[in-house]
């Protein structure tokens, strides 16, 4: 039986500054009062981690196929972490898991906005044994085959914003920043909004989770930080006088809500769960329904029904 469990959310609104000529600006220059925002429902959901080992492939099709049990969804955000693996496996099997999830997704109704994960990331660790040459490697096939790594879009009078979390380190590994051209970028575009404008923000590696700090007493030294994003304390501030409703989040597989100065940060588990082997500590396999009523954000996780072949519960 599916499993939902609705929070509500609050967003502060204070004080921003308007930039002449965007999309919120009036012909005149001066800041055009924010649009009415109209209710709405949508989903999110991350780390399908398709792969065709582990019945994955069904699994993910069981979730596409239950989210469309959410008739009223406008769009779905996939929160990153769209396949297992291209990192660190053969080229011909990345493309093979990108096929497989275009597949796959076809099972959804709905349009599809996208964010990059660390697992999408194309051929990065030498393992993989694709050369930095070679015309697809890095972010460079996620941009070719499924779009920006880092936008905005409105939708009924809310602002969403989109992150691209995932940062390549010259020793071809990752890391979990926001680099300074993305900072730059955010700047802009939330100071281009009227003060009063709703945000939704969009993040595969979370910018504020509780899980990091339970997980570091069992990871050994490593030489990147890749639980979450490392600057959050220079990202975060640029929130600040914004009406940020939610930030929504991936990466740990984890259900979870932080509050921190009146924004809710919300993980929305994992379509994969514990990477299709079960419960990821304590969170099954599952994604989010999002509903925007009255200006505030309500989030409901939902389980689908999908048992792994070969569980290893954490």
């Amino acid at each position: 039986m599916d499993r939902r469990t609705f929070l509500a959310g609050a967003g502060a609104a204070a004080g921003a500054t308007l930039i002449q000529g965007s999309a919120w600006a009036q012909s005149t220059g001066k800041a055009a009062a924010a649009p009415a925002v109209q209710d709405f429902d949508f989903l999110f959901f991350t780390d399908t981690h398709l792969e065709p080992e582990l019945n994955a492939a069904k699994g993910c099709a069981m979730a596409f196929r239950s989210m469309r049990m959410f008739p009223h969804a406008d769009f779905a955000i996939q929160g990153g972490d769209h396949v297992f693996d291209t990192l660190a496996v053969p080229k011909q099997r990345s493309l093979s898991l990108w096929e497989l999830y275009d597949q796959t997704q076809q099972e959804l109704s709905v349009k599809v906005y996208h964010t990059l994960g660390n697992h999408d990331v194309f051929g990065l660790k030498p393992a993989s044994g694709v050369d930095p040459s070679d015309p697809d490697y890095g972010k460079k096939y996620y941009r070719d085959h499924i779009g920006k790594t880092f936008y905005s879009f409105d939708h009924k009078g809310v602002h969403f914003v989109v992150l691209d979390s995932v940062q390549m380190t010259p020793d071809r590994d990752y890391e979990g920043r926001i680099d300074a051209e993305q900072m730059q970028w955010l700047r802009t575009d939330l100071a281009a909004l009227p003060a009063a404008a709703p945000v939704i923000v969009v993040t595969h590696m979370p910018l504020v989770t509780a899980v990091d700090a339970y997980l570091q007493r069992d990871l050994s030294p490593r030489p990147h930080y890749q639980m979450a994003v490392v600057n959050s304390a220079e990202v975060l501030p640029l929130f600040e006088g914004h009406n940020v409703l939610a930030v929504l989040q991936g990466h740990t597989h984890v259900q979870e809500r932080v509050d921190w100065r009146g924004v809710p940060y919300i993980t929305g588990g994992a379509v994969c769960g514990n990477w299709w082997q079960g419960t990821r500590l304590g969170t099954r396999e599952g994604y989010m329904e999002v509903r925007v009523r009255g200006g505030r954000v309500q989030t409901g996780y939902v389980t689908y029904g999908f048992h792994s072949v070969d569980p290893h519960n954490t």
